[in-house]
């Protein structure tokens, strides 16, 4: 995949106007909370997408671009949210860079519980963030106009 983040320039004042957009109509959800990050994927349908890990914000935001004409399996191709948590001990470090390695026995715990959100465009998951997470199988239209695009925030 190709991805985007701030730190290269993933900082377009529409986006931000998003964000403040999204605050403004979910404020019971959003709070305080302030944006502390933004990415952007673009895959390559031949290859998966990001494997099991969890986030270090209070509240992810993912929103799905391409049409849902380019997705050739409208049941998936979106997000599967598991119901466990990294302990409040563990470190980023042991939750991401171990990945699916230091959640497997957590997931196992909960018979891997989750809620799976089959993509459309322009759907926003809301989630938090905390809550391992990886992107559902997809299998897109070939072409780079095709590809599966999501936006965090």
């Amino acid at each position: 995949y190709v991805g985007a983040i701030v730190e290269d320039g993933l900082h377009a004042r529409a986006l931000l106007e998003l964000a403040g957009a999204l605050r403004r109509a979910m404020p019971g959800t959003l709070g305080d909370h302030p944006l502390a990050y933004l990415w952007c994927y673009k895959y390559d349908s031949r290859y998966e997408g990001i494997a099991v890990h969890a986030d270090e914000a209070a509240v992810n935001l993912n929103v799905w671009l391409t049409p849902d004409d380019a997705n050739l399996d409208p049941a998936s191709g979106g997000l599967v949210v598991y119901t466990a948590k990294p302990p409040a001990t563990a470190t980023a470090e042991e939750y991401n860079q171990r990945g699916a390695e230091f959640a497997e026995e957590l997931l196992r715990s909960t018979a891997y519980e989750n809620v799976t959100i089959p993509y459309r465009q322009n759907r926003i998951v809301v989630f938090d963030s905390a809550l391992y997470h990886k992107t559902d199988s997809f299998r897109f239209r070939e072409g780079y106009e095709n590809r599966r695009i999501n936006l965090t925030l």
